[in-house]
């Protein structure tokens, strides 16, 4: 059931003052794009008028099929509370369409609906909760961001050691006022390191709200002259930002990875579920960890999982199962990074574990020892694999997967694969500072 009409639409803009409205929507890469209109050409934006050039878009189409249009989501209508309150600034996210009025093969958030689709004709819905965490660091007097912080804060730290206290408030403040509920919000481990976790939603919303909590993390921490960073590691030695992502599946109006009776409290369908995201994970990496530098977060010794393995408690294994049960009964995938981009990631999520259900796939045996402190023997004797080690190798085992490759669909499958081996090829063939460091006086 929709929340607004067109006529709310038009009606909120007019008695609200609102004078701008963003119509946003995302490239494949995960980057938000928007373009902006005046308050007059409402009319057009909600009976879906609103035309842009896609081929100046990365990764959509090109020069000589650059029309496409843009469908607002009117439920997705909200005031940005950053903007000013005379004149205000609204925005609408948008789904991507051909001028034949068929949706955009390219738009992420049509390739997380396919897939929702697929778990609707199966009877599922798919709930996500997210954990995104970010970095804030000082900018130099030219007002360019640092890798410094003054922030001497560890976990669950508060001020004055906390330095980032005060925006991290703003944040969630601004975000209540657009209807997030924010069920917390701490330091985390390294200085200047930050988590705030929403309350989960179905899956499309929650994708919705990552690219929204991104955009306002990063206004508000540039108003406060900081700069907010979804880089996964910034920082060479301490810990880098995950978005870990908590999942679960309802049917009728319950979790159904929910079983009282099992002495994990985990139906068949959660260990398929499992089962599923460990048999297509290192197919899935190149789109959970998007970028060069995720695989630096990827190492152990620093709480970011790099080894195939599931548990009900074992902070180390990659799928780990919180303590809550009944409703609240979920999965959580802890390789994801905030560069990921949220449509993408949570459909790959759904399909790999869909597959599993489909096929009545078994995990392997729960790991519960912690797994960085064994070694390679150890780790090989229990069938416990690794994580692609490079975003080269990720996306050679992307390409080999059939599932995730359908789930994302050929025309963002072969724009997203070209785009990242141009990205790793720049990386490979880049003269870094540490060459030059260790090489130059050696050689």
């Amino acid at each position: 059931m929709s929340k607004y009409t067109k006529e709310d639409i038009i009606r909120l803009v007019r008695e609200d003052d609102v004078e701008f409205i963003r119509m946003q929507f995302t490239d494949i890469f995960g980057q938000l794009k928007n373009v902006a209109i005046t308050a007059s050409q409402i009319e057009k934006a909600v009976n879906n008028e609103i035309m842009i050039d896609g081929s100046s878009i990365e990764g959509f189409v090109r020069i000589n099929e650059s029309d496409q249009y843009l469908r607002p989501d009117l439920d997705t209508f909200t005031i940005l509370p950053w903007r000013p309150q005379h004149g205000k600034v609204a925005r609408l996210i948008c789904d991507v369409y051909n001028p034949d009025g068929t949706p955009f093969a390219g738009d992420p958030r049509g390739v997380l609906k396919k897939v929702l689709k697929r778990a609707a004709d199966m009877g599922y819905s798919f709930n996500v909760g997210p954990e995104c965490e970010f970095f804030l660091f000082q900018t130099d007097e030219e007002g360019k961001p640092t890798t410094t912080t003054s922030d001497e804060a560890g976990y669950f730290d508060l001020g004055p050691l906390d330095h980032g206290e005060s925006t991290r408030r703003e944040i969630c403040l601004a975000l209540e006022q657009m209807g997030f509920e924010i069920e917390a919000s701490h330091h985390e481990v390294a200085a200047g390191q930050h988590e705030i976790d929403f309350r989960y939603a179905d899956a499309l919303t929650a994708a919705d709200n990552i690219m929204t909590f991104k955009l306002a993390v990063k206004t508000l921490a540039q108003k406060n002259g900081l700069h907010a960073t979804f880089m996964p590691k910034p920082v060479f030695g301490i810990n880098g930002s995950g978005m870990h992502t908590n999942m679960s599946l309802f049917k009728d109006g319950k979790n159904v990875f929910a079983d009282p009776s099992d002495k994990r409290g985990l139906s068949k369908e959660a260990y398929a579920f499992i089962a599923g995201i460990l048999a297509h994970i290192r197919g899935m990496a190149a789109i959970t960890n998007p970028l060069v530098n995720s695989y630096k977060r990827l190492v152990p010794g620093y709480e970011a999982p790099c080894y195939l393995a599931w548990s009900a408690s074992n902070r180390s294994a990659l799928i780990r199962i919180p303590a809550a049960r009944g409703n609240g009964t979920r999965v959580e995938l802890r390789c994801p990074d905030p560069s990921a981009n949220p449509y993408l990631n949570m459909a790959v999520c759904l399909a790999a574990g869909l597959d599993g259900i489909e096929k009545g796939m078994t995990p392997p045996d729960e790991i519960t020892e912690n797994i960085f402190a064994m070694d390679a023997a150890t780790r090989e004797a229990k069938g416990i694999k690794s994580l692609p080690g490079t975003l080269k190798e990720a996306v050679d085992c992307l390409k080999e997967d059939a599932v995730i490759c359908t789930a994302l669909g050929e025309h963002v499958l072969g724009q997203y694969v070209e785009g990242k081996e141009k990205e790793w090829d720049a990386y490979r063939t880049h003269v870094s500072k540490w060459e030059i460091d260790r090489y130059l006086v050696m050689f």
